[in-house]
């Protein structure tokens, strides 16, 4: 079945009022009964309901309701805006549930143990906690440290391994610089 188009009886109010197609053509298009396309050119339909061009709207061209003015058996096809939407590799916030989010230092506490060349910005980011949490759980001084138990973050679906191996990957290029940066100081 082929869609109507946005706002139907107000766009059949505006080909109505603003062409010469049959009734039938407009309620075709619109989706409407004929009847009700009679009624509306006779003012007794749609009272103040002002008309929606649908030119403007993108849902007809003016071509399109000229070759239909001129040929009373053709009906209006409804222009089809194909918009290709595409997939932003920006990541969007996930929702935690609360019976994860108590995880959170936990997962923070597995990434210093086992990737210890991470920031503790990125590791802030990558588990969702701030960056002085971050920094008091690498320090031993979180308010909770004694009861932490190392958890991989991965396996609890705080993020996935692609973003945990990009962090990796990133917190490698800096050690590098770092490492070229004070090379050239020392020279």
């Amino acid at each position: 079945m082929s869609e109507a188009p946005l706002m139907p009886m107000a766009t059949a109010v505006w080909l109505v009022e603003n062409t010469s197609l049959t009734f039938k053509q407009i309620s075709d298009f619109c989706k409407l009964h004929e009847v009700e396309i009679q009624g509306i050119a006779d003012g007794e339909v749609a009272k103040g309901i002002v008309g929606y061009n649908p030119i403007i709207a993108g849902q007809l061209t003016r071509e399109e309701i000229d070759l239909s003015s001129k040929d009373t058996d053709r009906p209006l096809k409804l222009k089809v805006n194909e918009i290709k939407i595409e997939g932003n590799e920006k990541k969007l916030k996930k929702y935690i549930p609360l019976s994860k989010r108590q995880d959170k230092p936990d997962s923070a506490l597995w990434l210093i143990k086992q990737h210890s060349s991470l920031k503790d910005s990125q590791i802030a980011k990558l588990v969702g906690i701030t960056k002085n949490s971050a920094t008091a759980i690498r320090n031993k001084s979180y308010w909770n440290f004694n009861n932490l138990n190392a958890k991989d973050p991965v396996a609890m679906g705080l993020f996935t391994q692609k973003e945990l191996i990009d962090a990796l990957e990133k917190a490698e290029r800096r050690i590098k610089r770092e490492k070229k940066e004070k090379e050239n100081s020392k020279n």
